[in-house]
C-alpha cells in the first residue's frame, strides 16, 4: 500500500516549482538578518497591487537592480540611477516604489544608527521575539491582517516607511516566520518551528 502523500499548503501548487520551492524552503522559516528582513520588506512593498508569484519570479532580478538591497547603496541613488531602474523591464517600474525604497533605506540607516537595537530586534518587538503560530486548517481561515500587523505598520508609518500598510505587513511577517501560518497539515508548519531563536 503506498504511502499517504503529505499535504502542503494549498497556494503552493505542484506544478510551478519556484513557488513550491519558496514555501518549502523560506516561506516562513523564521529570518533574524537585517539587511534581508530590509529586503522582503521592499519587495513586499512593490508586490502592492500584483501577486507574490510576480515578484518572486523577478526577484533576482530586483536584487541585481537594488544593489542586493544594501540600504547604505540605495541611500546614495542619483537621479540617473532612477531613471535606469526606471527603464529596467526585469523589475516592476513603478516611480513611487522605487523613490519608496529609497526613502525606506535611510528609515533602515536611522533605525540601525539609533543605538536601540537593530532592525531585526525592533521588528521582532512587536511579536515580542518569538513567532505567534497559528494552526489553520485551510487557507481560507487565515486573516490577512492582525493586531501585530496593525501595529507594525502604524510604527514603520510613523518613521516615514512607505508601501506598509497592515495587510503588506501581515503577508511580510507571514514570510519571514513571525506568524507560523503553514496550514496545520502541512509539514512545513512543524518544521519552521525549529529555526526560532
Amino acid at each position: 500500500m503506498p504511502a499517504k502523500k503529505k499535504l502542503h499548503c494549498l497556494w503552493a501548487p505542484e506544478n510551478d516549482e519556484t513557488y513550491r520551492r519558496y514555501h518549502d524552503e523560506e516561506w516562513g522559516v523564521p529570518e533574524y538578518d537585517d539587511r534581508a528582513l530590509f529586503e522582503k520588506l521592499i519587495l513586499d512593498g512593490f508586490q502592492a497591487g500584483l501577486s507574490w508569484r510576480t515578484i518572486l519570479y523577478k526577484r533576482d532580478n530586483f536584487r541585481k537592480a537594488f544593489d542586493g538591497f544594501d540600504p547604505q547603496k540605495i541611500v546614495r541613488y542619483t537621479p540617473k540611477k532612477i531613471e535606469r531602474l526606471m527603464n529596467d523591464a526585469g523589475i516592476i517600474r513603478s516611480k513611487s516604489k522605487i523613490n519608496a525604497t529609497i526613502g525606506n533605506a535611510r528609515i533602515w540607516l536611522d533605525i540601525m544608527e539609533a543605538g536601540d537595537g537593530a532592525f531585526s530586534d525592533h521588528l521582532w518587538s512587536f511579536v515580542d521575539g518569538a513567532p505567534i503560530v497559528n494552526r489553520f486548517k485551510d487557507q481560507k481561515s487565515i486573516p490577512t491582517q492582525s493586531p501585530q500587523s496593525e501595529a507594525m505598520a502604524k510604527d514603520l508609518k510613523s518613521r516615514g516607511f512607505k508601501f506598509c500598510g497592515p495587510v503588506i505587513i501581515y503577508a511580510f511577517m507571514q514570510a519571514v516566520g513571525m506568524i507560523n501560518d503553514h496550514e496545520a497539515a502541512c509539514p512545513r508548519w512543524k518544521a519552521v518551528q525549529k529555526f526560532a531563536r
